[in-house]
């Protein structure tokens, strides 16, 4: 069986959002307070400014590391594990209800599409106390696929 080589292709930011865009399994990289990393699982999509965006509450860490030290990273994954993937570093804005409800109704379509009720979906994000970080990228690496070197291709 031929071996899978590993590729990397580096991308401009149109294309670079592009491929963000129909990704939403990401891994959210944040600063503890001590400097050691934070990560976290997260859903994420791509708002109109081209800015990645996840929802979450205030109490959580990575919101709370975010506040503190806005540079974070982000690793988008493909829904198959074995497919490209892309890390993406950039400033981190938290938006906290009411000011985060229009922008979350952003995030949901992101990522969803049309809600059948919004002014319900308004009224939970209020309810919960949601936040949205926004990530403005700042660099980010090629967009990579796992596999051999190319020295060991059969």
């Amino acid at each position: 069986m031929a071996r899978t080589i590993a590729t990397t292709t580096a991308v401009e930011r149109d294309a670079l959002l592009d491929f963000v865009r129909s990704r939403h399994r990401m891994v959210l990289i944040t600063t503890r307070a001590d400097g050691a990393p934070q990560s976290s699982p997260v859903t994420g999509g791509v708002d109109e400014q081209g800015r990645i965006v996840i929802s979450s509450y205030p109490e959580r860490a990575k919101v709370t590391n975010a506040r503190r030290r806005p540079q974070v990273s982000v690793l988008v994954l493909s829904d198959d594990f074995n497919g490209p993937w892309v890390q993406v570093d950039g400033d981190c804005e938290v938006i906290d209800v009411p000011d985060s409800v229009e922008p979350l109704v952003e995030y949901f379509r992101s990522i969803s599409g049309e809600h059948p009720d919004w002014d319900e979906y308004r009224q939970a994000m209020l309810d919960q106390g949601k936040s949205l970080l926004r990530v403005v990228p700042t660099r980010w690496s090629p967009v990579a696929t796992g596999g051999f070197p190319a020295r060991l291709a059969d």
